[in-house]
């Protein structure tokens, strides 16, 4: 199947999606109920059309050269513990379809048991449970990662009354999500979770060591608050029936203090941590090996006895010979760092989110990186 079709289907079933949000926006409020779940049903008509017509059609289907992660699936306790390393992508051009995964699976010539994406906190329609995105992943034989992003800022005062002030919430935020102020929000994902009766990887407040970036960091929550919050989640999805969660836990290795916001083993399947090599592309980077970003901290990582996933991998271009940076990283990696069982591609062609420039992350089209990548991966089964 070629890629312009893959991408005509896709925009096919864009145009679909636009014309259910344009009647929805015309009909208003009044839609909501019987008409609502019309068009939740449609929308699952749409996600199973661009999963039959873009992937299942396909000579070499994808879902068949997945059937060796059956086991994992079927099994959660060997997902909990893989014997090989699980790798994975996320790229933000997912929106309305997996085709840009495919066309990097494609390029390295392999197929990624893992399938990783982005949702916030908070009461718009994008910040509900990604049913259709997770059935679209499982439906295409592979695990969701879904990072859960605490933004408390999004819930709309004029729907949720009973939240502090919307300038209020951030501080002391995890102590509210710990006493069950949003837990109308937290047991709709519990339910919506069970529904999919299939393993969903849940990457809840990352990098919450670091006290600059987001605001569930210890710039505006003790560390005890956050376990707290974390524990909460984790019960309440318990509690409503939700245990096909595999809870990623994922400081940012850079600024330490691991153990101090550790949830506990019973409350943590993964330990994530993000791998990202800016080079010069900002006056506050340079040009930082693999071991600097994440070997030098790999035993303080591995100490909790868990799996570790690289839950965001990835280097720019500029300042340095970026399929070295991969080769490096990879060739020796189950040798090197045993405890490390998933490696996901962190492919982002618009990211804004870190510096004031847009800086670009893909590697599809780096045929030198494509080319280290793809050898790397396929001498880890020699090793």
């Amino acid at each position: 199947m070629t890629k312009a079709f893959r991408l005509s289907m896709s925009f096919l079933a864009l145009l679909i999606g636009l014309g259910i949000v344009l009647i929805l926006s015309v009909m208003g409020k009044k839609t909501r109920g019987p008409l609502e779940n019309l068009f939740s049903y449609t929308g699952d008509k749409v996600n199973e059309m661009e999963n039959s017509m873009i992937i299942q059609q396909r000579e070499d289907k994808r879902s068949d050269k997945l059937k060796w992660l059956d086991t994992y699936k079927s099994n959660i306790a060997v997902l909990r513990n893989p014997q090989v390393i699980l790798t994975g992508a996320y790229d933000n051009n997912t929106k309305d379809g997996f085709s840009s995964i495919i066309d990097l699976e494609d390029s390295l010539r392999t197929i990624f048991p893992i399938i990783h994406i982005y949702t916030a906190w908070g009461g718009k329609t994008e910040e509900l449970f990604p049913t259709l995105q997770v059935k679209s992943i499982i439906g295409m034989g592979s695990i969701p990662l879904i990072t859960w992003e605490p933004w408390l800022t999004d819930f709309d005062p004029a729907n949720y009354p009973q939240l502090r002030p919307v300038d209020k919430r951030d501080k002391g935020g995890m102590h509210d999500v710990a006493n069950g102020v949003y837990d109308f929000y937290i047991k709709a994902w519990a339910d919506e979770a069970k529904s999919i009766k299939s393993p969903v990887m849940l990457r809840v407040g990352h990098e919450m060591n670091d006290p600059y970036r987001y605001p569930w960091g210890p710039q505006n929550n003790t560390a005890k608050d956050f376990i707290a919050a974390w524990r909460h989640i984790h019960d309440v999805f318990v509690q409503q029936g939700a245990t096909n969660i595999i809870w990623v836990w994922s400081p940012h290795p850079a600024y330490g203090y691991f153990k101090d916001f550790y949830p506990g083993d019973a409350y943590v399947d993964y330990v994530g941590v993000g791998v990202l090599n800016y080079g010069t592309v900002a006056s506050w980077s340079k040009w930082w090996s693999f071991e600097d970003i994440f070997g030098k901290h790999y035993k303080e990582l591995a100490v909790f006895n868990k799996p570790i996933m690289i839950t965001e991998f990835g280097s720019l271009a500029v300042g340095g010979n970026r399929s070295q940076w991969f080769a490096s990283a990879l060739d020796s990696m189950p040798q090197k760092y045993p405890a490390v069982k998933s490696v996901v591609f962190f492919h982002y062609s618009d990211d804004k989110t870190t510096t004031q420039q847009t800086i670009n992350w893909y590697f599809k089209d780096d045929t030198a990186s494509v080319k280290a990548i793809s050898s790397s991966i396929k001498g880890w089964k020699k090793q």
